[in-house]
């Protein structure tokens, strides 16, 4: 990674970090440790197993809990209640919240071992002036998906910048009525975030336990204007991803690309098995004389939290499970990118995602993108009520053919008020 990269992290655990006590305890000798772990994903229940097989001592009992959104509000509960499972899968962005509401513990005393298995910024994503509040599982900076088959059929050519994305979007309008180039999606918040950050964008900042919001500044705007264009033009199409109509336009080929992140491929595989080889990855576009840089959209933390009788075990387990090289072969098997730097020298001397079997530089392409990623992102916290407030507001607009940007204000006005009434020192 670039040393520009290496810079301090500023995130809603400035604000969090001293509030939280680190926990003790541990289990008398002998005894066998059983964990709860609550995580989605596929390959969770077989890299549990693995780590049974291998410590008899830690058994881990596994919970899919639902999706990043359902599993923050169920942890959140049952925290308050005390009775919240030992590990939890938390998204990124959902970590200051869960560090602000007293859930998560700190794990340092732990993790000594495997400081120099990620990099700064995927640190800073957890950890704050020493204090380590997860283990990172995997990352997504964002790329270009697109269809390499149809875009050779069109004769267009993959676009380097957002302006290029522009005109290329036209070239498919013409070429194919029945095509659009991409989608945007009213409720895809975590993806026009990343967009947003990409242009410059700061939703969130604190210095001196004081927050700044910025969910209306002007990089902000320049992305919903840039989108709100090619919608009013009709070259790209407002619809929600994933239904069974999107699905079938994909299927027809109808739908050309998703800027989106490295999950990306296996979702579309999900939908589109028949398109295996079809597909490759590009860096995303990036804005006229800008440089490379992607933000990145999900990915998630192993935390321990402070309901935890053994959190020294707990974090035993959440380290193997992101650094163990039999850990990272199921997880990229799952279509998962490490966040260990050693995972993701395993991913890339790995096979490609069957959606884009065909491309021989896709890990190459996948490496620059988490090479280039933008450093310092912060998340506030009450990131639920923000993507909640821009998934309704977004929706609405388009709905009812209002402008992007309005939306966006709305968003920045709702996260404010929330902020203020919850009691948080914020300046717009």
């Amino acid at each position: 990674m670039a040393d520009r990269h290496r810079t301090r992290l500023t995130t809603a655990l400035a604000g969090a970090a001293l509030l939280l006590a680190g926990c003790a305890g541990g289990p008398a000798d002998g005894d066998v440790v059983t964990l709860d772990y609550w995580c989605w994903s596929q390959a969770q229940g077989a890299k549990v197993a693995a780590f049974n097989a291998a410590h008899p001592d830690i058994q881990v009992r596994h919970t899919d809990a639902g999706g990043g959104t359902d599993t923050a509000t169920k942890l959140l509960t049952a925290s308050r209640a005390g009775n919240a499972p030992d590990i939890a899968c938390v998204e990124y962005q959902t970590v200051p919240a869960m560090v602000v509401s007293d859930v998560l513990a700190d794990i340092a005393p732990y993790t000594e071992a495997v400081t120099d298995e990620f990099s700064p910024e995927i640190w800073q994503m957890t950890r704050f002036e020493g204090e380590v509040y997860g283990i990172p599982q995997d990352i997504g900076p964002m790329v270009l998906l697109y269809n390499r088959a149809r875009f050779e059929e069109l004769d267009i050519q993959v676009p380097a910048t957002w302006e290029e994305f522009a005109e290329v979007a036209a070239q498919v309008r013409e070429r194919d009525p029945n095509t659009h180039l991409a989608t945007f999606a009213p409720t895809e918040f975590g993806n026009f975030a990343g967009l947003a950050q990409q242009a410059g964008a700061a939703w969130w900042s604190v210095a001196d336990r004081e927050w700044t919001v910025g969910i209306d500044d002007e990089p902000t705007m320049r992305v919903a204007e840039y989108w709100q264009d090619l919608i009013d033009q009709d070259l790209v199409r407002s619809e929600p991803l994933l239904t069974p109509e999107w699905n079938n336009r994909v299927n027809r080929g109808e739908v050309l690309t998703w800027p989106s992140a490295l999950w990306a491929p296996g979702v579309i595989y999900g939908i589109a098995e028949g398109q295996a080889g079809d597909w490759a990855i590009a860096p995303l576009p990036h804005w006229e004389g800008d440089g490379p840089e992607v933000a990145l959209q999900g990915g998630t933390a192993l935390t321990v939290t402070k309901n935890s009788d053994h959190p020294e075990e707990a974090a035993e387990f959440a380290m193997w499970m992101n650094t163990a090289p039999e850990a990272v072969d199921l997880q990229i098997a799952d279509g998962q990118y490490p966040a260990s730097l050693s995972g993701q020298e395993t991913a890339a001397a790995s096979p490609a995602p069957p959606l884009t079997g065909e491309q021989e530089d896709y890990w190459e392409v996948a490496a620059y993108a988490a090479d280039h990623t933008v450093p310092s992102i912060a998340w506030g916290p009450n990131v639920s009520t923000a993507a909640d407030a821009y998934n309704d507001a977004v929706s609405a607009a388009v709905r009812g053919g209002r402008p992007l940007a309005e939306a966006l204000r709305e968003t920045h006005r709702t996260v404010l008020d929330d902020m203020t009434r919850v009691g948080f020192d914020v300046t717009d």
